[in-house]
């Protein structure tokens, strides 16, 4: 049975309008239903020491460093290496939602997820019903499929690497924005800006592009 770690935001990576316990354990749950032994971590320093896993979720935020409270970048440093390591060796990874605004402190998250939150230019219009285009119908995340409609957040504006395979892009004003990408790698790692809050995986077209992302990240 393959196992899934995934994180949820605490502390320097939690943010104030995303509720990741709630998010977490609503992924856990969909993981356990497709076989998926699943364990739900917060993002700790010592997160990742003791992992064993066959997929890595992030569900983490932008929060508020605090040395005091959750050390500092110094302290991180070894959470980061640790991560980069798992994808060095073969780990695959599936950012969601606000992992694209996550662990600014790393000196390799950007270059793994294949785009970035770009703070003043980054942005979202209210959460509404949206329907999310999908341009690469052949990928076996997207095969057969033509959109996503979920109430949710359309993230404009992300910051993506031109060597990002995009499977899916939300548009706005006549302008097409990733939302769905493969990472240019190295290793297998997949972002999905989908996923605010409980109410997107209440649409079974986005839980099944959840779902369909999950078993392609395990199929090598």
């Amino acid at each position: 049975m393959p196992h899934a770690l995934v994180l949820a935001g605490h502390g320097r990576y939690q943010d104030p309008w995303h509720d990741t316990a709630a998010v977490a354990h609503r992924l856990a749950v969909l993981l356990a239903d497709d076989g998926i032994d699943t364990t739900v971590r917060a993002t700790m320093p010592g997160s990742l020491d003791d992992v064993s896993a066959d997929l890595l979720v992030v569900a983490s935020g932008r929060g508020r460093p605090d040395a005091d409270f959750d050390g500092s970048d110094d302290d991180w440093l070894p959470f980061h290496q640790r991560l980069a390591a798992l994808v060095a060796d073969g780990v695959p990874v599936l950012g969601l939602h606000q992992a694209a605004n996550t662990f600014l402190d790393s000196p390799t998250w950007e270059a793994l997820l294949g785009g970035r939150w770009v703070e003043g230019t980054t942005w979202h219009p209210p959460l509404a019903p949206s329907a999310f285009r999908v341009v690469d119908p052949t990928h076996p995340v997207t095969q057969g499929l033509s959109v996503v409609e979920a109430p949710d957040e359309q993230y404009l504006a992300l910051d993506v690497s031109p060597d990002a395979h995009v499977l899916v892009v939300a548009d706005h004003e006549g302008v097409a924005h990733p939302v769905v990408w493969v990472a240019p790698g190295p290793g297998r790692v997949l972002y999905d800006a989908l996923g605010h809050d409980l109410r997107s995986y209440g649409s079974p077209s986005r839980v099944d592009l959840f779902r369909r992302e999950v078993r392609w990240l395990l199929s090598r």
